[in-house]
């Protein structure tokens, strides 16, 4: 897979549309305060049922059309993450997105898959929670930590959207961290004012990503290297 990275002046110009966007951090915001505890640090523990419930509704917010059971039914999601968690919750990577080692992202790449599997609505087909799901629930318990995907992403970067890909793009994250904090820190330019708002290095590559591959822009947007990710990028 190339290496090459989108330059600072694109991530700028992603950011420009995404803030464009109404209301772009209102659920994250509300998720966090819904998962605060007393001291005001905010962190998902999906070993508390409000907490899935809470998890349910984001990811909800976020286009993924999870069905919610009604009164008496059974309630897939919540068993299934609830196990889930159990599996997985102590070992998930909680680092910055940079730091991840080769063994933390293989770690959140199996847990990533496993979680892709569960099933999530019960009835005559049963639906499992999927990959586009799964990497956005990742990001949200490691907001740091994770650069989620969605299906246009992985199926542009990595021709796949199993473990194995998973694990790629994680790897490919972390070299496009390391790549942009240099860039950011040689311009004297900190990572909130290169998009403008307080997010995760993470979430912003993941908004490039968004703006350039999912909303179809191309990458060209006019700029010396708008086509960067055609060369070579699609794994």
């Amino acid at each position: 897979m190339s290496s090459s990275l989108p330059p600072l002046a694109e991530l700028r110009r992603a950011a420009e549309v995404f803030n464009g966007f109404a209301n772009a951090d209102t659920s994250w915001r509300r998720l966090l305060e819904a998962v605060s505890d007393q001291n005001g640090l905010s962190a998902i523990d999906l070993s508390q049922a409000a907490h899935r419930t809470i998890l349910l509704r984001w990811l909800n917010s976020w286009g993924c059309r999870i069905r919610y059971p009604r009164e008496g039914e059974p309630a897939p999601f919540d068993d299934g993450i609830r196990d889930w968690w159990e599996t997985w919750g102590a070992t998930l990577p909680d680092v910055e997105l940079v730091h991840l080692t080769d063994a933390g992202i293989d770690t959140a790449a199996k847990a990533y898959a496993d979680l892709s599997g569960v099933v999530v609505s019960a009835g005559r087909t049963k639906r499992t929670l999927g990959p586009t799901a799964a990497a956005k629930a990742l990001y949200a318990l490691r907001p740091n930590t994770i650069m989620p995907w969605d299906a246009a992403i992985a199926a542009t970067l990595h021709g796949a959207r199993d473990g194995a890909a998973f694990s790629r793009h994680l790897r490919l994250g972390r070299e496009w961290a390391a790549a942009t904090l240099a860039e950011a820190n040689s311009n004297g330019d900190g990572i909130s004012a290169l998009v403008g708002r307080t997010v995760s290095l993470a979430k912003i590559l993941d908004e490039y990503l968004y703006v350039a591959i999912t909303m179809g822009a191309a990458g060209d947007w006019g700029t010396d290297s708008g086509e960067w990710w055609k060369d070579g990028n699609r794994g």
